[in-house]
């Protein structure tokens, strides 16, 4: 018998019965015995001093039982830093409940705790803050010679700046060059949206003080350290459960001020402790993304070749980014030279405070690299006179490039840029397009085509990010149980469990198992993020199923009379090779290595139990895309409609293409939205325009053509040749939008420079426009 491959097939994903049948846990599903709710009290300023809290009104408010201010809670921190970036790291100060000053719309200065949900907020109204407003800067571009300080204790509105190579040390080949081309990209905020907002349960019980805590988050092990940081107990003390999460997209990673006076109240209330955002709550405080801007400076030869690439990169970072954000704005300068040949390249980078909510990751943090080169390509090739495609072809790197390392220290392998370039272009039929374009100007209507070429880290194998670990359990039955850290926040890590472990085993899908997400029965992960999942995954599964393996086949062997080598594994059964009909099932192996150790061979344990972990083998492995957008723009309205998308994405060997595609989809989805629709607006004070989903617009299946995808698979030199996924759609999508709106416009004679690309903005740039051309 064959053996059953599953992996690199399109199986059904095993989360889905549960899910799509509303059967989910999610964190507001879960309600304890006694349990009491939590509702934040959020400063209405962008900064202003707090000169009192009455909090009489609301302590004899039907229901209340608590209310907490920052003289209650902040004394209990003890360490509050992230593990990713360690205790070292000049990280914000962030005070859980705000102490005497407001750095933002949405601040919590106070924590009302209730009976119920409803009673918390009511109770919150009454909750009397004096606060004396003062002058915000709100504006990043400014902050940093502003009279206001958003941290006066730390001296500047900068919060770090990093540098690569500067400029001045490329002014011969700026000063020689055939053409230079410079530009200011700006890209506005807007933020990852998740459908679950972030949520928590704290049950502080028992003799001994242990905590529970029920979590909406992306990393569970790291949420146990936070804590166990934070209130200065042994993390074995504490037990931290994820289950479904809706949705995460880096918003989840890391524990915020909002869940810190969850961990430190629970012990004060003496009953199980919720918090639950609402959909305000999220836009307003969760944390927002992108807001920044780059100079950008690149150099051709006279026959398109790039010569030279620069960027002076600023970001808007809020009052209280989480974690550190300069490693990820100096990630913008060091890959900004992207899939290129590039030969000369630098940057500046550098993160801004402001009095606005602070920056959180989303989906590839280091996006705005891919925004700005790909736009700037398309600039320069109109300027040189130049296909855009063409240009980027004399460009792209080719596999006898490999190993390429870019002039910012950046070293990319295991890579395939102008196959899934050629590929893309290929799907859309690159030439015939141009013709029904032209076509269409004709007859009045302006048909644009946008492409963008990216290359990414995936897989940090480093720090936190470095180990995973898997424990797999054939139990009495037969049936594996599969235990990783996890967890699947949408991202199908459960489907990939089970793919993998179930033929590393030779197991039936169905017969295998997973149990994710609890830091009581699994080892220590740093859970999803950076793209890692599969191949991290992939390695603990791998490490763990050789030994359990071996031992079933020794099992086997010494049953069959057979030599070890001539053992099979496949459907949940062992036999020997050529004569499937002698074998074993995997249920009575299973029995005789519980119920008969005696008759187990010598050296074989009793038992099917195996952990292990598995060690990054590289710091990093890259995956590359090609996107293709094609769109039509209403000159009449400024409406942009977009009519194909096509994803060229080389992320190695699939293990399972409908959740590969899945995870595209999401990310262009995002992206798209980032462009047209999503902004999350400030007036000039810090008050923010857009806390609903009236206000802040989200893509709809009605705005998203169907998405075509195309595969190369080039593997990496991690488990099983793969790589990430999880942030490319979001990266790749931007640009390809805003370059085909772009092309649309290009007989006018527009330059697209600042996002997002409302109706009203595209009116306002053709209201001075050319004649078309």
């Amino acid at each position: 018998m064959t053996a059953a491959r599953y992996v690199g097939t399109r199986v059904a994903r095993v989360e889905d019965a549960r899910l799509l049948t509303g059967h989910g846990s999610f964190v507001d599903d879960i309600v304890l015995p006694g349990m009491l709710y939590a509702c934040f009290v959020r400063s209405p300023f962008a900064r202003a001093d707090v000169r009192s809290i009455d909090v009489s009104a609301a302590l004899v408010a039907p229901g209340v039982r608590f209310v907490f201010t920052a003289a209650d809670l902040n004394p209990g921190v003890k360490e509050q830093w992230h593990t990713s970036v360690g205790p070292q790291s000049p990280e914000t100060p962030r005070p859980p409940l705000a102490d005497g000053h407001v750095r933002f719309v949405g601040d919590p200065v106070a924590l009302v705790v209730a009976e119920s949900r409803a009673l918390a907020v009511d109770a919150a109204e009454l909750v009397d803050v004096d606060y004396e407003p003062l002058p915000a800067v709100v504006d990043y571009t400014t902050a940093e010679y502003a009279d206001v300080l958003v941290h006066e204790s730390h001296g500047s509105n900068v919060v770090g700046e990093l540098a690569g190579q500067p400029v001045s040390a490329m002014e011969d080949v700026f000063g020689s060059a055939a053409h230079v081309v410079s530009e200011t990209i700006h890209q506005h905020a807007y933020v990852p949206a998740p459908m679950e907002g972030r949520g928590m349960i704290v049950d502080h019980a028992g003799p001994a003080g242990e905590l529970t805590i029920y979590a909406a988050t992306q990393s569970p092990h790291e949420v146990r350290m936070f804590c166990a940081r934070l209130l200065g107990i042994p993390d074995h003390r504490i037990r931290v459960v994820m289950r479904d999460t809706g949705g995460g997209f880096g918003q989840k990673v890391v524990v915020q001020r909002d869940e810190m006076c969850l961990m430190l109240a629970a012990p004060k209330v003496g009953a199980p402790l919720k918090w639950v955002e609402d959909r305000r709550e999220n836009l307003l405080c969760a944390g927002k993304s992108r807001q920044e801007h780059g100079d950008v400076r690149m150099a051709f030869a006279a026959d398109g070749a790039i010569e030279a690439a620069y960027i002076d990169f600023v970001q808007d970072c809020g009052a209280y980014p989480s974690p550190w954000p300069v490693f990820t704005a100096a990630a913008v300068g060091m890959i900004f030279p992207g899939p290129y040949r590039v030969p000369r390249g630098g940057f500046t980078a550098k993160a801004i405070y402001t009095n606005t909510v602070g920056r959180a990751a989303y989906r590839g943090p280091w996006q705005f690299e891919s925004l700005a080169r790909e736009v700037m390509l398309d600039i320069a090739a109109r300027r040189i006179g130049i296909d855009p495609m063409e240009l980027r072809r004399r460009n792209l790197l080719r596999r006898d490039d490999l190993p390429y390392r870019n002039p910012n220290g950046m070293s990319y392998d295991s890579i395939s840029p102008l196959e899934t370039f050629e590929q893309a272009l290929a799907i859309l039929d690159y030439d015939k397009f141009r013709v029904e374009q032209a076509q269409a100007r004709q007859l009045g209507r302006h048909l644009g085509v946008g492409v963008a070429n990216y290359v990414e880290p995936s897989t940090p194998g480093y720090g936190v990010y470095g180990t995973e670990a898997a424990t797999i359990r054939i139990e009495p039955s037969g049936k594996v149980n599969v235990y990783v850290a996890g967890g699947s926040t949408g991202n199908s890590l459960e489907t990939t469990v089970v793919q993998l472990t179930a033929d590393a085993l030779g197991a039936r899908l169905d017969d295998v198992h997973t149990i994710q997400g609890d830091t009581a029965v699994t080892g220590f992960g740093a859970g999803t993020g950076g793209s890692r999942s599969a191949s991290m995954t992939a390695g603990a599964v791998r490490e763990t199923a050789t030994i359990l393996r071996e031992r079933v086949r020794a099992i086997a062997a010494h049953r069959l009379e057979a030599a070890i080598d001539d053992i099979e594994l496949d459907d949940s059964r062992a036999h020997v090779r050529g004569t499937p009909s002698v074998g074993i099932s995997l249920a009575d192996i299973a029995a005789l290595a519980y119920f008969q150790p005696k008759a187990l061979p010598t050296g074989v344990p009793a038992g099917l139990e195996a952990s292990a972990r598995y060690s990054a083998e590289a710091p990093s492995i890259w995956v590359n895309a090609t996107h293709v957008c094609t769109c039509e723009v209403d000159i009449e309205t400024g409406r942009v409609t977009l009519l194909r998308y096509i994803v060229s994405e080389d992320c190695g060997p699939m293990i399972n293409p409908n959740v590969v595609e899945g995870q595209i989809a999401g990310g262009v989805v995002q992206g798209i939205g980032g462009v047209l629709f999503e902004h999350l607006a400030y007036d000039d004070d810090g008050n923010p325009l857009a806390t609903t989903f009236a206000d802040y617009l989200v893509p709809s299946a009605a705005e998203v053509p169907p998405i075509e995808y195309g595969h190369v698979e080039t593997p990496s030199p991690g488990p099983g040749g793969y790589k990430g996924v999880g942030e490319g759609g979001a990266i790749g999508a931007p640009p390809a939008v805003v370059n085909a709106v772009a092309d649309a416009l290009s007989p006018f004679g527009v330059t697209l420079t600042r996002l997002p690309l409302s109706p009203d903005r595209i009116m306002s740039l053709l209201q001075s426009r050319e004649e078309p051309k």
